[in-house]
């Protein structure tokens, strides 16, 4: 199957991406080699070959789903020079006013 620079152009235009001819010609003949290629692969025996799933190749191997507490190395309180109820309190940002100040 063949890709022709018609081909090329309606796919760019649904994408919305400008392709001007010259590269849509070039674009056209590296598509056509890719599918040839294709063909090519798709006509080879593989009846006598196991899927990969069945001899254990390829893929993520898997590894047992066990939680485990985070690796620490100091106390939460250690992570912030303030904290309140559980919370760290960070700075109030300059561009924020303090209701301290605003007497609410």
């Amino acid at each position: 199957m063949a890709v022709t620079r018609d081909d090329v152009l309606h796919i760019a235009e649904l994408a919305r991406l400008g392709v001007d001819i010259t590269r849509a010609d070039e674009l056209t003949r590296e598509l056509s080699a890719i599918l040839a290629h294709m063909e090519v692969l798709s006509q080879v025996d593989t009846a006598s070959v196991p899927a990969t799933a069945e001899i254990g190749v390829g893929g993520t191997p898997l590894r047992p789903d066990v939680s485990q507490p985070p690796l620490m190395e100091g106390t939460l309180e250690s992570f912030a020079p303030s904290m309140r109820d559980g919370f760290f309190i960070v700075p109030r940002l300059a561009t924020h006013e303090d209701p301290a100040e605003s007497g609410t």
